[in-house]
């Protein structure tokens, strides 16, 4: 079945939460990653195993491949960003987040991933070489 689109309804959210943007949208958020890959991104709950704030929540990353976008090439996860006493509140903290705060998690984890250093993106690594030339 091909895709369809369904029009924004901006009356369900702020379409610049994550929470929002998944209501208003009725889709995940996607990014572009400092790498240069394609990224969407969902919330997720697990036990913490604390007491005070028994239900954690975190961002799952998954990275889509550059050839065949239809295709998941791996995923990226954070960290507890939010607890709750139920995974009711600690996906409402999560949602309320911005995107733009949510693309600086992404682009952190990008980061991490590679060391530390900058990720280049393909056509960067390529005009590099085109300068060099014979």
């Amino acid at each position: 079945m091909a895709g369809q689109f369904i029009p924004a309804d901006h009356s369900k959210g702020d379409a610049n939460t994550l929470g929002g943007y998944m209501a208003v949208h009725d889709r995940p958020a996607a990014f572009e990653g400092s790498d240069g890959f394609s990224y969407s991104v969902e919330v997720l709950t697990d036990d913490t195993g604390d007491a005070a704030g028994p239900v954690g929540a975190y961002l799952l990353f998954v990275q889509w491949a550059r050839v065949g976008a239809a295709s998941p090439q791996g995923h990226l996860e954070s960290e507890f960003l939010a607890r709750g006493a139920s995974e009711t509140a600690a996906r409402a903290t999560i949602g309320a987040m911005r995107l733009s705060d949510v693309k600086r998690v992404l682009d952190a984890l990008i980061q991490a991933r590679h060391g530390g250093a900058p990720a280049r993106r393909w056509w960067d690594a390529m005009r590099d070489e085109d300068a060099g030339g014979p």
